[in-house]
């Protein structure tokens, strides 16, 4: 234990010190994989060096971000690095003032937007989870499965309630992440969520009561379970709330600085982003399903073969953000999720198709590593830059399979019942609790997926005489 410990700080120690040191850490925050870097001054981070860093698997630009690829072991990782460079775990280092601001184009603000969206979204993935595995126990041991518990049954209304919780809530969690996020005193980004949920707010959306904020007429509308009108608003209020803190007196700052900052919000958040970011929310969840209309099995089939590079750019984080819309509207997904868990799939194929085919065994007992944290652990980092970045061609196989698992789902119709946002074998798991069919079919959408992705990655994964495949004397 103390030797991985010394590992880790090694890694931790390496990665810093390529990123330009502690001084050039502006924030840095970490995911499932990767440690998440906002650098004062990007020119500084040394990419090859941290590449080569033993322990890393690769590193990525995404989203304003400076993101090193570590594995399921980052959380380690993290916390050796916080230590080493005295930083609060999750707190955002003011910026140097002086330092010269960064131009503002279509690209920056679109950088912006991603870098805001993944800082909001990320933290989130163990709620859902949670969440995801009630409604999953639920849609299983309940009648339209297995039959095991009773609509009428106590252990049916928990695990019900329980897994609703945690998206009806999204507008109090999503609070807190993007004032973590937006550097806003957390409990007050919660505040404005508890806010928007308050049965008051959503009696008079049920029952079209008319309303105003200070004389502002305002249509009164129920934010359950969603995560723009929070977002929006804490983003705002990061502004507001430091204005308050830079112009108060000290001695009266901590006092009234948070009860000044919800008085300007109220007007900004319940009359204009409230509304402004549901509609925005329902506008995307209608856009989504009218291209699932129009594109049908062939955008399913277009999305899969792209998804992974969508993971690699950040932009998977506009998908998966319409994704948690919809189901947060509509209790189902038919579109995005069928994509995303071909994808996944193939990624797994896509490894297993370099490890028949390699015969350096080095190279083969890593790719044999990186299939099993993404078909059992459901990391799929590894696998996409120690495979598909390594070599390039595998990415084909994984394409084509990713295509033909999609193609399959939109045919005939595959349906995602459960949000789990997982990208191992358990993936499959989303297609519970509809009709046993739609589960079986969706099964078969994976399968396919995998062997298609194996087998395309195989013939096509390197070039004819490549010395990687040529038996070791």
């Amino acid at each position: 234990m103390v030797k991985k410990n010394e590992e880790y700080q090694k890694i931790a120690e390496d990665i810093l010190g390529a990123v330009g040191g502690k001084e050039n850490v502006a924030n840095v925050t970490h995911c499932m994989t990767r440690l998440r870097f906002n650098l004062k001054d990007e020119s500084r981070a040394l990419q090859k060096e941290v590449e080569n860093i033993s322990g890393v698997i690769g590193v990525t630009k995404s989203g304003g971000q400076f993101q090193v690829i570590i594995g399921q072991t980052v959380d380690n990782v993290y916390k050796n690095l916080c230590e080493i460079g005295g930083f609060n775990r999750d707190t955002v280092v003011e910026v140097d003032q002086n330092q010269q601001k960064k131009k503002i184009s279509l690209k920056s603000i679109g950088s912006s937007i991603l870098d805001g969206l993944a800082g909001c979204l990320t933290p989130l993935i163990p709620l859902l989870l949670a969440a995801a595995m009630f409604k999953l126990f639920v849609s299983v041991l309940g009648p339209t499965m297995l039959n095991v518990i009773n609509e009428s049954s106590d252990l049916y209304t928990l695990f019900t309630f329980v897994g609703d919780a945690g998206f009806y809530f999204l507008p109090v969690i999503v609070g807190y992440t993007a004032a973590k996020k937006f550097g806003v005193t957390p409990v007050i980004g919660m505040f404005i969520g508890g806010i928007l949920l308050h049965p008051t707010l959503i009696g008079m959306a049920t029952e079209e009561t008319a309303f105003s904020v200070y004389g502002i007429p305002t249509q009164a509308m129920n934010y359950s379970s969603t995560i723009l009108p929070a977002i929006m608003s804490v983003w705002v209020m990061s502004y507001v709330e430091a204005f308050f803190k830079k112009y108060l007196p000290s001695t009266l700052k901590t006092v009234f600085a948070p009860a000044l900052t919800v008085l300007v919000m109220l007007p900004i958040t319940l009359s204009l982003l409230g509304p402004a970011g549901s509609f925005l929310g329902t506008y995307i969840s209608d856009l989504l399903l009218s291209f699932n209309g129009v594109a049908g099995f062939i955008g399913i089939a277009i999305v899969a073969a792209l998804w992974q590079f969508l993971v690699i750019s950040g932009m998977h984080l506009v998908m998966i953000s319409t994704m948690i819309l919809v189901f947060s509207t509509n209790g189902h997904e038919a579109f995005i999720m069928p994509a995303a868990v071909a994808a996944s799939l193939a990624v797994s194929g896509m490894c297993l198709g370099v490890v028949l085919r390699l015969r350096n065994k080095e190279h083969r007992n890593l790719s044999i590593g990186f299939l099993v944290a993404a078909l059992i652990g459901g990391v799929t980092e590894p696998g996409l830059y120690g495979v598909g970045m390594r070599y390039k061609r595998p990415f084909i196989g994984m394409m084509i399979g990713a295509a033909a698992g999609g193609l399959y789902a939109g045919i005939v119709g595959v349906i995602a019942y459960t949000m789990v946002p997982v990208a191992s074998v358990l993936a499959v798991l989303s297609f519970a609790g509809g009709p046993i069919p739609n589960l079986i079919h969706g099964i078969i959408s994976c399968v396919i997926a995998f062997l298609v992705a194996a087998i395309a990655t195989y013939f096509t994964g390197f070039k004819k005489g490549d010395p990687l495949t040529k038996k070791q004397a």
